[in-house]
């Protein structure tokens, strides 16, 4: 009879010495993101597309609702 290798499983708890549950012992794995988030890249010029496109519905939006466009607002302001 061939003996199987025991399996084992990362807990997410520990139980201190004094015999109490501790939840919060296990620290998050860290990981290294390989791709570049500063300057001209992909992800950058994504993200300022996306941030356009809401900031022109905005005022879309903002111009339908009150009838004014959004320099006679900001006239309205002073």
């Amino acid at each position: 009879m061939t003996s199987q290798p025991e399996v084992v499983r990362p807990r997410s708890y520990t139980v201190e010495d004094g015999g109490r549950l501790n939840n919060f012992a296990i620290e998050p794995r860290m990981y290294v993101d390989e791709e570049a988030r500063v300057g001209f890249t992909e992800y950058a010029e994504r993200l300022n597309g996306r941030l356009a496109m809401i900031g022109f519905v905005s005022l879309l939006v903002l111009e339908l609702l009150t009838g004014k466009g959004i320099v006679a607002l900001l006239r309205a302001l002073q």
